[in-house]
């Protein structure tokens, strides 16, 4: 059974990633110390950043690199690096996760989280309109991009900034319906099975995300995420605002020509639990009750970020005391806002996060920079096709090469994950690595190391 049609559950564009965080330092024969530098290409969310983050020392030092094909999906990384690396006497931990959360996974949020999504997005423009030569932030530097792309951030953080056009405004096109968008998504995903889509829902939670280990998520929560694209519903209150960092535009051919409509492009089937909702350190929040999970992948979530956020602000150079965010839950309570500029975030020492142009894998082995540079290469399962025989240039002696594989992408077929996966070892080997054969079995990611001369 198949509920629904296979090309298009996955979308055509990566808001989040289809696997969970992980520490990348930590993946392979041996943990990387000192100054390491990572290679993400097509992450499409900063969960590995994060959690990376959270596994280092005092004294060891963290330059990630990021290449995403869509400056889409780079502004939204850049949106929620900007609230993780929020000060605490601006906004609490609890209220950080929630507005984090909403703005990750939710295809509409409530109006206080929009309005801290504008905030920043004015803060983030100001931030890539910078001269290129300076970074406002170590984490936030995209001052190695194309001008056009910094271009293209700047108008996607304006559209995200601009206000809902009234009814008599004539200048503004009229907003998106995000409701209309998600709909039209499942409409055209399931097909004649639409009037029956509640049924489609339980058969790919039941007989596929639970069947692949992901029982924390709980069929209500699901539901209503494949229904209206609301997966975390942390307080009560009204999520009706469209959520804009969500949408998008796609080409598609029509007689005569190719046409661009904005609507949602992304995954409708996994779902953003996959990122911090299915795995934790914490056995609590995996315990079971008559077969059935306690906890819910929206509180496995809200826990794994919060640990994720207290490392990042025990990170040397980020020093708060409690007192100060104890008044920033209550100035919170009060719905006080301000706007923090991109150089009064926290700055974490030892870390930096530096976005590459979109186009530029291929070309970093031309440069002497990069030669040997990189002691951790991630690509995701939609970049597959980009491993090549270059890659080796820009690994160092004793990388680690992770390859997110196709275990949560529902729409394929046990056959069909498993021939991707034959297919990135391949690639890989084409790239002169091997697999790492001592590592424990892991169908979500392969773990390669360089061939040996």
């Amino acid at each position: 059974m198949s509920a629904g049609r296979a090309p298009e559950g996955a979308g055509c564009i990566t808001w989040w990633g289809f696997s969970p965080a992980r520490d990348l330092l930590s993946t392979g024969p041996v943990r990387h110390a000192g100054d390491s530098n990572v290679l993400l290409v097509g992450s499409g969310d900063p969960r590995h950043i994060l959690k990376t983050i959270s596994g280092l020392q005092d004294h060891e030092n963290l330059h990630v690199w990021v290449i995403e094909d869509s400056m889409e999906v780079v502004s939204r990384q850049l949106l929620l690096l900007y609230l993780a690396l929020m000060p605490k006497d601006s906004m609490g931990h609890n209220e950080k996760t929630e507005v984090f959360l909403e703005v990750f996974g939710n295809a509409e949020i409530r109006g206080h989280t929009e309005e801290r999504l504008r905030r920043a997005a004015s803060q983030l423009t100001l931030s890539v309109a910078e001269s290129p030569e300076t970074a406002a932030h170590r984490a936030l530097n995209t001052a190695l991009l194309k001008f056009k792309e910094r271009d293209e951030l700047t108008r996607i953080f304006q559209m995200w900034i601009q206000p809902r056009p009234s009814s008599s405004s004539s200048e503004c096109a009229a907003p998106v319906s995000m409701s209309n968008a998600w709909d039209y998504r499942v409409r055209q995903h399931l097909g004649a099975r639409y009037d029956s889509k509640k049924n489609c829902f339980d058969w790919d939670l039941c007989m596929k995300l639970h069947e692949k280990g992901c029982g924390v998520i709980h069929k209500q929560q699901y539901a209503q995420w494949r229904e209206r694209g609301l997966a975390f519903e942390m307080r009560e209150g009204v999520y009706q605002m469209s959520n804009p960092t969500l949408l998008s535009s796609r080409v598609f051919r029509q007689k005569g020509g190719k046409v661009s409509y904005r609507g949602y492009w992304g995954d409708i089937v996994s779902s953003p639990y996959l990122s911090f909702g299915i795995e934790t350190d914490d056995e609590n929040l995996l315990r079971t009750q008559n077969g059935q999970h306690i906890s819910t992948a929206q509180e496995v979530s809200v826990a794994n970020v919060q640990e994720l956020f207290q490392s990042l602000s025990s990170r040397r150079g980020c020093s708060t005391t409690s007192q100060s965010e104890a008044k920033a839950e209550e100035a919170s309570d009060e719905d006080v806002l301000k706007s923090v500029p991109v150089h009064d975030l926290m700055q974490p020492e030892g870390i930096s996060v530096t976005f590459l142009p979109s186009d530029s894998l291929p070309k970093l082995p031309e440069k002497l920079k990069y030669s040997h540079f990189f002691n951790t290469i991630y690509v995701s399962a939609s970049c597959v096709h980009q491993l090549g025989p270059t890659l080796r240039q820009i690994a160092a002696p004793d990388a680690v090469l992770v390859v997110e594989l196709a275990k949560y992408i529902l729409d394929l077929t046990k056959e069909q994950a498993a021939g991707f996966a034959q297919k990135v070892g391949s690639k890989a080997l084409e790239a002169k690595f091997e697999p790492w054969r001592d590592g424990k079995s892991d169908d979500v990611h392969a773990v390669f190391i360089p061939q040996g001369e």
